[in-house]
C-alpha cells in the first residue's frame, strides 16, 4: 500500500527533474492518526542533506491520485499546485533546515501518503513519506501480562490435624491386640499340656 505511492511519486518527480541526481533515503514510513477537523503539521528537515527548496506531494488513498501540493524555499517563496486550496494548505519554513506542511481542518478525504523532496542545485533527496489516517483509531497490540498459575504445594503441618490421631491410634491398638492374643494363645497352649510333657519340655 505504501511502497506503490512512494515509487509513483518518485517517478512523477523524475519527469520534471530529468538530469538531476536523485537519492531515496531508506527510513521507515511514519503513520499519524490525527483527529478530524484538526490542523496537523508534517515536517521535512534537511539536517543531514543540503537543500535550497522543498517540494510537497501527496498520494490520495481512495483513488490513488497523485497531487503536487506546492514548493517553498529559504526566501519564503511559496508556489502552490493547481487546484490546491491555499486556505487549507500552508507551506511553512520553520528554520534553515526545517520545512513544514500544515493542513487546516483535516477531513477523511485527506487520507493518504504525504511526501517531500529536498532540492539543492543539481541534486534532490527523497524523504520517506508520512501516512496520514484522519479519524482512525490506532490498533493497540495487547500483550498477555497474566502470570501463569502456580499450583500450590501441600505442606505437612507439624501440629496434628483433625482426624490424624485416629489414623495412628487404631493401627497401634490392632497391633497390641494381636500381640496379646498371641501371648494368651501361647500360655493357654502350654497350660493344656500334660505335666510329663511339660517336665520333659522344661528339661
Amino acid at each position: 500500500m505504501t511502497l506503490l505511492p512512494l515509487a509513483w511519486t518518485l517517478w512523477t518527480v523524475s519527469l520534471w527533474s530529468l538530469g538531476l541526481s536523485q537519492t531515496l533515503l531508506q527510513e521507515p514510513l511514519t503513520v499519524l492518526y490525527p483527529n478530524i477537523l484538526s490542523s496537523p503539521s508534517i515536517e521535512c528537515d534537511c539536517a543531514d542533506v543540503a537543500c535550497d527548496s522543498v517540494y510537497w506531494f501527496r498520494s490520495i488513498s481512495n483513488n490513488s491520485k497523485m497531487e503536487f501540493i506546492g514548493q517553498g524555499n529559504h526566501a519564503d517563496r511559496i508556489i502552490l499546485g493547481n487546484g490546491v486550496d491555499k486556505r487549507r494548505f500552508k507551506l511553512i519554513r520553520k528554520s534553515n533546515i526545517l520545512f513544514a506542511l500544515q493542513i487546516i481542518n483535516l477531513t477523511k478525504e485527506d487520507t493518504g501518503t504525504y511526501s517531500c523532496v529536498l532540492k539543492k542545485t543539481n541534486s534532490e533527496t527523497w524523504k520517506p513519506g508520512i501516512l496520514l489516517l484522519p479519524g482512525v483509531t490506532p490498533q493497540i497490540i495487547k500483550t498477555d501480562t497474566t502470570k501463569p498459575t502456580v499450583k500450590s504445594v501441600c505442606r505437612c503441618n507439624k501440629s496434628p490435624q483433625d482426624g490424624c490421631g485416629f489414623l495412628v491410634f487404631w493401627p497401634l491398638v490392632g497391633l497390641i491386640a494381636a500381640l496379646v492374643l498371641t501371648l494368651v494363645g501361647t500360655l493357654y497352649y502350654f497350660s493344656r499340656l500334660p505335666k510329663k510333657c511339660r517336665h520333659h519340655f522344661v528339661k
